[in-house]
């Protein structure tokens, strides 16, 4: 049975396909696309402390060292790495790709980096193509970046070695176990302290940092009902194969989608991975899953699909099954004291099918950057944390619900909703114009929200209304103090 769809809070004509069948409403809606501005270093510099060397830390490093701040990681691990034996691939769409090349990234990418030329859906019984976005050059031209695909160590290394660059000290084998609000603190497991104006936690889903915040308020990760296995394949095996070297004649992401199942695949390491990401309706307790069976399990999930597909998974040799979890409707991010925050997945986990987790972490940064740099006195602090939870949360929890929602629209049942998809994604295999598709990648409305967007001119042009009204009563508030003096004045015949 094909899930209740609720109508989505973001820009999207992804379900006007519904609307068209009378089988469900959609939603329609406009975002201006945000050119990209040149950032001010900061006029306020701050000594912060950030927890967490992953991705999303090292991002926010580079966004708030380079406008001057003084900043410190703490990473409890024993050593720097990213690497991982399976499931290594992760995507760098143009939101995230933006702001990582205005921050100097583009030298540390070198050649790591694999531009897709397009994405194409496919059908789950025999590959059949059934939508396709067509990402260069379209994705450049439109949103002033290209779509990136990279093995995540190579993109973990190259965030280090940026951040080093613009003097971030990066300290490893810093468990941190306790953070103090209030005075900005914390302590490691080995008893030593660190202590700043700010400290930024990058903790992962299951941060200490939010607990601190939220206290009994606290939200768990919460199971999607979804999980993935992750694991590569070396391409020359599949070169060797005339029915599936296809797949590596040029650079491109392709999707096979089906009832509760979808399967990501696209080329790593310049090439020479083919990385792979299996999803399924998974509900029951991850304690159970065994990882001696993991293989055989995932052959059964996929064991009556495309033939080519099957072909390929036979070839994986390891596997890695994943929960897939969320962290949703947090009251804030931010301590009372402004001192402490969390950003990244320690406050917007989300499943990965939007392929928007580590982007998010890495507009986060971009927008505490841009907030903290439009200061001009220590007191205004407050406001700029305010504005950055106030943008953040908006947008990280559209993106975790337009990522929920690909998990509906992809894993439809045969039937009249998968041939309504279907027939609405024709037109980008046809390449004839569309004003509306059932796949976010090319729906043109969801394009421009999700790739459009800049969080640094999100965060000024929040800033720069929320500082205009506080201007206004404080204007308003001195107006009415000197006609308070002018009428005592009269009343005492001055």
């Amino acid at each position: 049975m094909a899930p209740k769809i609720l109508e989505p809070s973001y820009p999207t004509q992804s379900l006007q396909f519904l609307r068209h069948h009378n089988i469900s409403a959609s939603q329609n809606g406009r975002n201006e696309n945000q050119d990209s501005a040149k950032v001010p270093r900061a006029a306020v510099l701050l000594n912060i402390i950030i927890v967490g060397a992953g991705l999303g830390g090292l991002a926010t490093a580079i966004a708030l060292s380079r406008r001057g701040h003084t900043v410190t990681v703490l990473e409890q691990a024993p050593a720097l790495g990213e690497a991982s034996p399976v499931g290594a691939g992760i995507q760098i769409p143009s939101n995230s790709t933006r702001l990582l090349l205005s921050w100097g990234l583009g030298d540390f990418f070198g050649s790591k980096v694999t531009e897709p030329e397009g994405m194409s859906f496919l059908r789950w019984q025999n590959g059949e193509k059934i939508g396709y976005t067509k990402l260069v050059p379209d994705f450049q031209e439109n949103f002033g970046a290209p779509y990136y695909v990279v093995h995540r160590a190579h993109f973990h290394d190259a965030l280090y070695r940026c951040a080093l660059k613009l003097g971030v000290i990066v300290h490893v084998g810093c468990k941190v176990e306790a953070y103090n609000a209030d005075a900005g603190a914390v302590q490691l497991a080995n008893g030593v302290s660190y202590t700043g104006d700010l400290v930024v936690a990058a903790d992962g889903i299951n941060s200490i940092a939010r607990r601190e915040i939220l206290k009994e308020n606290d939200k768990k990760p919460t199971a999607t009902g979804f999980a993935a296995y992750r694991a590569t394949v070396d391409v020359e095996k599949i070169k060797a194969d005339p029915e599936l070297a296809w797949l590596l004649e040029k650079p491109s992401l392709n999707i096979w989608i089906g009832e509760d199942r979808h399967v990501m695949t696209y080329t790593i390491a310049g090439g020479k991975s083919f990385n792979m990401v299996l999803s399924h309706v998974d509900r029951s307790d991850p304690a159970t899953w065994r990882a001696d069976t993991a293989i055989e399990d995932m052959h059964k999930y996929f064991h009556d699909w495309d033939p080519r597909l099957v072909k390929i998974i036979r070839m994986i040799e390891r596997t890695i099954k994943w929960p897939l979890m969320n962290i949703t409707g947090l009251p804030k991010w931010v301590a009372s004291s402004n001192r402490l925050l969390i950003l990244g997945d320690a406050a917007h986990a989300m499943v990965p099918y939007m392929s928007q987790g580590a982007a998010m972490a890495v507009e986060d940064g971009a927008a505490l950057g841009e907030a903290l740099s439009l200061i001009s006195h220590r007191a205004q602090v407050p406001l700029a944390l305010e504005v950055f939870e106030q943008v953040r949360m908006k947008r990280s929890y559209q993106m975790q619900e337009a990522s929920l929602l690909n998990g509906n629209i992809w894993h439809f049942p045969d039937g009249p909703e998968q041939r309504a998809r279907d027939e609405a994604m024709r037109p980008e295999v046809e390449g004839k114009h569309f004003l509306s598709s059932a796949n976010q990648w090319s729906d043109p409305v969801t394009q421009w929200w999700a790739y459009g967007y800049n969080a640094e001119t999100e965060v000024a042009k929040v800033w720069g209304r929320r500082h205009a009204a506080l201007g206004s009563v404080l204007d308003e508030s001195q107006n009415g103090f000197e006609r308070l003096k002018v009428n005592g004045n009269q009343a005492n015949g001055h």
